[in-house]
């Protein structure tokens, strides 16, 4: 079985505020739009949140994605990574995880899928668009505990080999696009 998480803890602090809760131009909040890209794709689903987030905890029972409470998500994207990797780890028959990030709100639910599937060869998965790596990214069951110790702000590229990834060539150019400022909001239009 592969799983999904996205990756909903970090504090936005190049927006000013809290990011997740912008909205789109289509009505949905940032966070909503990211997570139902992954919602229905994966037998099991979970957003890691910070400690006390009502706001991703009414977004994710809407979607019925499970919250993993993070409380040391402030520390950096580490704790983060080895939240959703400790909780993978504990659901049985888990043979990966497509793990997702909360600002990504343009990358094709097919891609979702894509990652999954390739995640049956065993070796991490990185997905490209035009040459160039992005995100969501696949990791076997086998890469996964390399994260539980992670902390602060390192990140699974300094646990994982991507050069001895699976590159996935993909016709879909919201693998590359994030929005980490107001202005990124605004470009995606």
């Amino acid at each position: 079985m592969i799983a999904g998480v996205v990756l909903a803890a970090g504090q936005g602090r190049r927006f000013g505020a809290d990011k997740r809760q912008a909205r789109l131009a289509d009505g949905r909040s940032l966070l909503e739009a990211s997570l139902a890209v992954f919602a229905g794709r994966f037998p099991e689903l979970a957003a890691v949140l910070g400690d006390g987030d009502d706001f991703g905890l009414a977004v994710c029972a809407r979607l019925g994605v499970r919250p993993l409470s993070c409380r040391l998500n402030r520390a950096g994207i580490g704790h983060s990574l080895a939240c959703g990797a400790a909780w993978a780890l504990a659901l049985p028959d888990c043979e990966g995880l497509v793990l997702g990030l909360a600002d990504m709100p343009l990358v094709r639910p097919h891609t979702v899928s894509q990652l999954a599937s390739a995640l049956r060869h065993g070796r991490p998965v990185l997905p490209c668009h035009q040459g160039r790596p992005g995100h969501p990214r696949g990791l076997p069951a086998s890469c996964l505990s390399s994260l539980l110790d992670l902390d602060g702000d390192v990140g699974a590229r300094d646990v994982v080999d991507w050069d001895q990834a699976l590159r996935l060539e993909l016709d879909d150019p919201g693998v590359l696009l994030d929005v980490d400022t107001p202005e990124d909001l605004l470009r995606l239009g």
